[in-house]
């Protein structure tokens, strides 16, 4: 049995971006633009895009 085009995925997956962060992502990208301060709860992150 073959597989139905509508589950196949567009594109190899290879070079294609996120859109969603995972949480150690978005620490490190709030600590390089400097919004991270030590000692901050690990929760209630605000929203970060992804880098281009």
């Amino acid at each position: 049995m073959t597989q139905h085009s509508s589950f196949k995925r567009s594109g190899s997956g290879v070079g294609n971006k996120r859109s969603v962060l995972k949480r150690f992502e978005r620490i490190d990208l709030l600590r390089k633009r400097g919004q991270w301060s030590e000692g901050r709860k690990l929760f209630s992150l605000p929203k970060t895009k992804p880098e281009e």
